[in-house]
């Protein structure tokens, strides 16, 4: 039977200082000791349970970090102040000079910068493959492989990861497995399917209201007290510490999260099914016709749908902002990055949040310049949604009465 979180972690709970039914907030950034031995034993990272320094950890922190270690099936989680910060720390933990790593093609446009450009400066190498392709990950593994990295759903293509098939790679190369798992939370559980790491970014759908920017590591015990280590932990000494009034925020958000997930897939599965139906060229994991769809469906928890966001290619940079212009005025949604708002925002990510990936490399991987990223909101009518939608597709000639105009 799938993992299902939602249960867990409706379960969590840890009352106020004064009987709250929120945990109260830690506003402090250093904590005192009642005795001198213990703050040493802290220090040396002996006293589990002992606060010490808000960038080493916080009460509020550490109650987001068990709602989202419930919510990927993981012994423990870090938080951490941006989905950078957390991937930042787990490949610079794993990985020293002259290491390589195997990474998807298709990655959020900051991730694939830090990897191809930043970890240059430690000589570290990325080689990216087609994640959809078993055999293309294994032929680049080397002797100096620390890593095997992965969106669930990738940014922006949406192409499905095989993470049972690759769990069992890095197992067979004894090399972690680390998972994006961003776009599909509760829908996909990587650590259930046998990833080593999971990473979010906790700004998009769990926090749901793009008020915050915010990121956690899950993994074991081991894994993430290293992270947290005075002396070489590099989730401590790279600094990325969550705020503890953003945590209380994000843990509030977190229990509505299952009703969300559902109403941003019912929503993206509607727009999807009805656009290519129009024969636009529409691009999400819940359709047949998308060459991951099998695979999604084998792997996720059914509930919770096939997530919230889709594409469409409109054929040219032009037609798509345009569209987005008139989408915007027509209050159907904001021409923003970013996604899981409740309204629903869209944007051209090869010139917006894939735009550090070179122009050759776009053109190699399939992200053509008139695609769009849609980010479904939470719309209670999505039939009209669709109807208004469609509307400004016919006002600028994208679809005619009888064709698609690409």
């Amino acid at each position: 039977m799938p993992f299902n979180a939602s249960d867990k972690i409706q379960e969590l709970h840890n009352f106020g200082e004064f009987g709250g039914v929120n945990p109260s907030i830690s506003d402090s950034s250093t904590y005192t000791f009642l005795s001198a031995k213990t703050m040493f034993d802290t220090f040396e990272g002996n006293t589990e349970g002992c606060y010490l320094y808000s960038r080493h950890s916080s009460p509020s922190n550490l109650y987001l970090g068990e709602a989202l270690a419930a919510l990927e099936g993981t012994e423990t989680a870090n938080v951490t102040a941006s989905g950078m910060g957390a991937i930042t720390a787990v490949i610079l933990q794993l990985c020293n000079a002259e290491d390589h790593i195997v990474s998807s093609r298709t990655i959020y446009g900051g991730t694939y910068a830090f990897m191809k450009n930043f970890l240059k400066k430690f000589k570290i190498n990325t080689s990216f493959v087609d994640i959809t392709k078993l055999e293309a990950v294994e032929k680049a593994i080397t002797p100096r492989t620390k890593m095997i990295y992965c969106e669930s759903v990738s940014n922006p293509l949406l192409e499905v990861a095989d993470i049972k098939g690759l769990a069992a790679l890095a197992k067979k190369y004894k090399i972690p497995l680390v998972v994006d798992n961003t776009f599909s939370p509760l829908s996909v559980a990587p650590a259930h399917l046998g990833a080593d790491i999971v990473i979010h970014s906790l700004t998009k759908f769990i926090n749901g209201s793009s008020d915050c920017v915010a990121g956690v590591v899950c993994g074991t015990k081991d894994f993430c007290l290293a992270l947290k280590d005075v002396n070489n932990g590099a989730g401590m000494l790279l600094g990325s510490t969550l705020d503890s009034l953003r945590a209380s925020s994000i843990l509030k958000n977190m229990r509505t999260l299952h009703i969300r997930m559902k109403k941003h897939s019912e929503n993206a599965l509607y727009l999807a099914q009805h656009f290519e139906k129009d024969g636009l060229r529409v691009v999400y994991p819940g359709l047949a016709s998308h060459p991951g769809h099998s695979l999604m469906k084998k792997q996720m928890v059914s509930e919770y749908g096939y997530g919230g966001i889709m594409t469409l290619d409109v054929g040219s940079l032009e037609k798509a902002n345009l569209l987005m212009e008139q989408m915007q005025k027509m209050n159907l949604g904001y021409l923003a990055v970013s996604l899981g708002f409740y309204k629903t925002l869209f944007s051209a990510p090869g010139t917006s949040t894939s735009s550090e990936i070179p122009l050759e490399e776009q053109t190699e991987m399939g992200l053509s310049d008139g695609l769009i990223r849609f980010s479904i909101g939470l719309d209670n009518d999505i039939h009209r949604t669709y109807k208004m939608m469609r509307s400004c597709m016919h006002q600028l000639g994208i679809l005619t009465k009888n064709k698609v105009s690409v």
